[in-house]
């Protein structure tokens, strides 16, 4: 069963039992048929599809056929280069707006699999654990959402005297022959409920033991409610085409003295290992590269729209707009160039596979951060009142649909074209769904101030200080 379909990756999640609330409500519909996740996982369908296609099925499957690329653990340096190109394959089907397309978290499970023996050194079982959740993954060719930020009652990376009573960010409560008993919350689950299984990773902030943990869990297991928040996603396409589309969705992750059973888990109470478990297995350098070749895709799509609104509005022989638009092309080649270093860097780990070079990557997440804004702003900027004066496609479709087609044409397009382009933009940088995304990829990896100190910190400076070090010595 390796490679599902569409119909089939559909069929098994509707039937999933996950405890679901949004506003005020227990979703109690399935969740393929509720109309804030009917859309997003029609989109997912079609990437499945996909993998069967003749016309992609050599890049998104595995070299032996069982499983799609993200299952596929890479053993060459070729390995890295077809998912680098299946993973924008896939991207540029959603704009690189999906964060949480199906290789997203896939890739992390496989990697940590893959360096199974970093966990066993607490003890065999941890490995044969992540091991075991991998196999079971690729075999049924699941889809994950996962978690690893705490609830913030404040900036101290402990809670405050006289609120502990009760635990807030979750934690081990208990533990039994059976497993461990968690009880807290987690934020920011992307598709949180609506993915057959969670990934639950240890947090940094808290150093007791108590929240040192990592899992994997079927996301209706007893116990756990995703708190959703309300969707973004509008009904009209032509109105709203990527939210309505493309809206995941985010949840927090409540645990109920929800029971792990310990073949499980794959890590627990060791500090040691928490602390490099996914720069040591190379987990953190594949989650990276996933996204910098999901925002290779985004990036284009941004150039595509760019250069389309200065076609269709015929700004071209501005130096501004020029300007611009090259903004965006370097911005491009920038993340191209990221991401052809960390490849082309890439070393065969203890492991026995290959992970891209973890430097280029880490500078890729910090540059990305700072520029995706200034990209949706030039977006805005090319518009301009467009956005604010975009029609709606009811609009168009009653009496004074004559009237815009007479005042809002472009000079080689009807205004219902020349709309839907502008729509398109606007939806991507201005509406709820478009200032999540600026608002995801400028957070995307933490705070930018920690992202940029943890790359001073991890980046080797020392050969070139000695350059300058011996370089006065002479003179």
């Amino acid at each position: 069963m390796g490679i599902v379909t569409g119909k089939e990756f559909l069929k098994r999640v509707s039937r999933l039992n996950s405890t679901v609330w949004m506003e005020g409500e227990r979703v109690s519909s399935h969740v393929t048929e509720h109309p804030a996740f009917r859309a997003v996982l029609k989109q997912k369908a079609a990437l499945y599809d996909m993998v069967h296609d003749p016309e992609y099925a050599k890049l998104l499957q595995s070299d032996d056929g069982e499983s799609n690329f993200s299952y596929e653990l890479p053993t060459t340096r070729d390995h890295l280069g077809k998912r680098r190109k299946a993973t924008q394959v896939w991207a540029r089907e959603n704009a690189g707006v999906l964060g949480r397309s199906p290789e997203y978290v896939n890739t992390l499970i496989t990697v940590l699999a893959g360096a199974k023996d970093y966990f066993a050194q607490a003890g065999t079982e941890y490995g044969e654990s992540i091991e075991a959740i991998y196999t079971r993954a690729k075999e049924l060719d699941l889809t994950f959402t996962h978690t690893f930020v705490n609830p913030p009652i404040s900036r101290k990376p402990f809670y405050p005297d006289g609120i502990t009573e009760q635990a807030i960010a979750a934690k081990i409560v208990e533990e039994t022959k059976e497993g461990i008993v968690i009880d807290g919350a987690r934020l920011l689950a992307t598709q949180g409920g609506i993915t057959d299984e969670v990934l639950v990773l240890p947090t940094g902030a808290f150093q007791d033991s108590a929240y040192l943990y990592g899992f994997c869990i079927p996301s209706d297991t007893e116990g756990i409610t995703f708190l959703s928040r309300p969707p973004f996603g509008k009904d009209s396409a032509y109105d709203y085409p990527l939210s309505s589309s493309f809206e995941e969705g985010d949840a927090i992750v409540v645990f109920d003295h929800v029971l792990v059973p310990w073949e499980r888990v794959f890590l627990y109470r060791n500090e040691a290992l928490t602390e490099g478990a996914l720069i040591e297995t190379g987990g953190e350098a594949f989650i990276l590269f996933q996204a910098a070749n999901r925002q290779i895709a985004k990036t284009e799509w941004i150039l595509g729209m760019a250069e389309s609104i200065v076609d269709m509005l015929n700004i071209r022989q501005f130096q501004h707009v020029q300007g611009k638009v090259s903004e965006i092309i370097v911005a491009l080649e920038a993340m191209r160039g990221f991401v052809y270093s960390a490849e082309t860097q890439a070393e065969k780990n203890e492991y026995g596979f290959f992970v891209p070079k973890l430097a280029p990557m880490k500078a890729c997440v910090c540059y990305y951060q700072s520029t995706y804004p200034r990209l949706v702003e030039i977006l805005q900027l090319l518009g301009a009142s467009g956005f604010i004066a975009a029609p709606s496609e009811k609009d168009f479709d009653s009496p004074v649909g004559k009237l815009l087609e007479r005042f809002l044409r472009a000079e080689h397009h009807t205004a219902k074209e020349k709309v839907a382009l502008l729509r398109l933009a606007r939806d991507f940088s201005m509406s709820e769904f478009g200032t999540r995304q600026t608002l995801y990829e400028r957070y995307f990896f933490g705070d930018p101030v920690r992202t940029a100190s943890a790359l001073y910190y991890y980046f080797e400076k020392k050969p070139f200080t000695d350059w300058i070090a011996s370089f006065l010595e002479d003179v």
